[in-house]
């Protein structure tokens, strides 16, 4: 089992009063790729919102190598190195892919080791430096998510978390972005993702964990998970 770089213990979240996030509890190890499922109005992505400081921890705890970070502002948690790439994708479309891309770098001060990230991203995305002169808003929907997560890769974060990021693409444009996190995981890259394509999803993950009104119903590695008759029962009807 690889050391363990975050946990999350029994947080609870709340909107309006009412809760949201019901003591959930998880841990993401260095280099593993982690995802939770769970159907649309689950609570998987106030769950990333809750780990970057964006949504308020009524209780628990959220605990990066060893440091409680719950209560710290969000941008002190970017600057620790872990980067949330929210579903919505966020890109300046009129401004050229590269643009976007540099716009990911502000936390690194080194202009060599801003040079080396951007290539580092062109190596793992060479559709990006065929374009990356053009202005975002023309290209195709998995490749304004490559755009997406390459900007957060820009920052050299610690964890990568992404939000649904296959939300909305044609099926093709799926297994696009999922290829994506395929090579991020070769990379080494620590990963927590959401994602309603369980299938898919847990395929790759090194561990699952499963969301359903807000409360953790089962949890272990993406293959046990897939041939769970529980799992099997509540998300593919057989």
């Amino acid at each position: 089992m690889p050391q363990h770089i975050l946990q999350v213990e029994d947080i609870k979240v709340r909107y309006s009063g009412l809760p949201v996030l019901h003591g959930i509890s998880l841990e993401v190890g260095e280099g593993e790729t982690v995802c939770v499922v769970g159907a649309n109005g689950a609570g998987k992505s106030t769950l990333l919102r809750a780990i970057m400081g964006s949504q308020r921890v009524f209780e628990g705890r959220v605990i990066f190598r060893g440091r409680e970070i719950q209560k710290l502002p969000t941008e002190e948690i970017v600057r620790m190195g872990i980067i949330y790439v929210p579903e919505e994708k966020m890109l300046f479309k009129p401004l050229p892919v590269e643009e976007n891309l540099l716009l990911g770098a502000y936390t690194v001060k080194d202009k060599q080791k801003i040079q080396e990230n951007l290539e580092f991203v062109y190596g793992l995305f060479p559709k990006l430096k065929e374009r990356r002169a053009q202005a975002a808003s023309t290209l195709s929907g998995g490749e304004q998510q490559m755009v997406a997560i390459g900007r957060g890769l820009m920052s050299n974060p610690q964890i990568l978390m992404l939000d649904e990021p296959s939300l909305g693409l044609a099926p093709i444009l799926v297994d696009e972005v999922l290829d994506t996190v395929r090579r991020l995981k070769k990379e080494g890259i620590t990963i927590l993702m959401v994602e309603q394509n369980v299938l898919e999803a847990l395929d790759l993950a090194d561990r699952g964990y499963v969301l359903q009104t807000g409360r953790i119903t089962q949890e272990g590695s993406g293959q046990e998970l897939l041939q769970s008759d529980i799992f099997r029962s509540a998300f593919l009807g057989i």
